[in-house]
């Protein structure tokens, strides 16, 4: 699959259907369940209808989404990034997660430094939101280093639980 931007370690492109074990394994992350969700994804077959649910239907409706983020030397997947449009907030917000083997050298914020700039570049966006959870200190470390703005906390609607919300002009 062709890649939609490259970094200067990683390549981002579309998942695929092909993806269906890679995303299980990302929402069965006991990270990804404490600071994001535990979506209730425990088989792949569950993971791909999650992924046609939320992640395809993204694709069409808005031509973005989560993104699959793999290591350019080896391939090897290591996370996600990319645009998320959610009805409560102004702005699209960039979303990034990453496996335990993709953490800690950077990537998280290479990735999403290139969301931002394939957001500007493609899709004309001229702000980005982000939301964390309050106790998730990597994230709002990487949305800081980022030069995103912490604005304060917004309550999210599917379960009242408050994220800190940042914003950043492109």
């Amino acid at each position: 699959m062709m890649s939609l931007f490259e970094t200067r370690r990683l390549q981002v492109r579309e998942l695929t259907e092909a993806d269906a074990g890679f995303y299980l394994a990302m929402l069965s992350d006991p990270d990804f369940k404490a600071n994001i969700a535990d979506r209730g994804v425990r088989s792949e077959q569950q993971a791909l209808a999650s992924m046609e649910d939320r992640i395809f239907t993204s694709y069409e409706v808005h031509g973005f989404g989560m993104w699959l983020v793999s290591r350019r030397d080896t391939g090897e997947a290591v996370g996600m990034a990319g645009l998320v449009k959610r009805d409560f907030l102004d702005y699209v917000d960039l979303g990034y997660s990453f496996l335990p083997s993709g953490r800690g050298a950077g990537f998280a914020t290479e990735a999403a430094r290139g969301v931002m700039d394939y957001a500007r570049q493609r899709f004309g966006l001229e702000c980005l939101a982000a939301i964390t959870a309050p106790h998730n200190r990597d994230s709002i470390a990487v949305l800081e280093r980022l030069g995103f703005t912490h604005l304060g906390q917004v309550s999210f609607p599917d379960d009242g639980d408050l994220c800190e919300y940042f914003e950043v002009s492109l």
